[in-house]
């Protein structure tokens, strides 16, 4: 029992860190091309298919490193650790982003959203968007943040390993 402990959090660990690496270095490509503040939905299309991608193959593993075996709380435990590690790799990540690599982040991404919504809506007045706009920087500090990143890559990692785990669980006989 002591060594599938072992093995889990190995796995935890060496995918987790796998998660977050290739989501700083994807994030780094958009941050070189400028693209890191438009919210383009193929650049999250990918983000999820990267996430979903590490996690099952983590799944696999621990099944194939247990002969074949892994309960459903198994690929859960494992689903939750990897999204816990990736999610503090990209709070780190993001913290150097907006206060070393480009602290103008938040007011650019504040400005793509203003001319999403007026070209969605051109009704809205200068008042009704100066206030938004007010808003959304009063939820742009690095703890919302964190706090932001922390939750969606929870929910996103146990849903991913719910299903997963679902699909590839396998008791050992007794």
């Amino acid at each position: 029992m002591e060594n599938a402990s072992s093995n889990l959090k190995s796995h935890i660990l060496q995918y987790g860190i796998v998660l977050g690496g290739i989501s700083v270095v994807f994030n780094l490509m958009l941050f070189f091309l400028d693209m890191h503040y438009t919210q383009e939905p193929a650049v999250q299309w990918i983000n999820y298919f990267i996430s979903i991608s590490v996690t099952v193959l983590a799944i696999y593993n621990l099944r194939a490193s247990n002969e074949g075996f892994m309960s459903l709380s198994e690929a859960l435990k494992l689903g939750m650790g990897v999204a816990v590690i990736s999610g503090l790799i990209a709070i780190v990540y993001t913290y150097i982003l907006i206060n070393f690599l480009d602290p103008d982040t938040i007011e650019k991404t504040l400005e793509v959203t203003q001319n999403k919504i007026l070209e969605e809506n051109p009704e809205f007045s200068q008042e009704q968007l100066d206030g938004m706009k007010e808003m959304q920087r009063k939820f742009s500090g690095i703890g919302f943040l964190s706090a932001i990143i922390l939750v969606f890559s929870l929910f996103f990692g146990f849903i991913i390993s719910l299903i997963t785990g679902l699909i590839l669980r396998r008791n050992r006989p007794e």
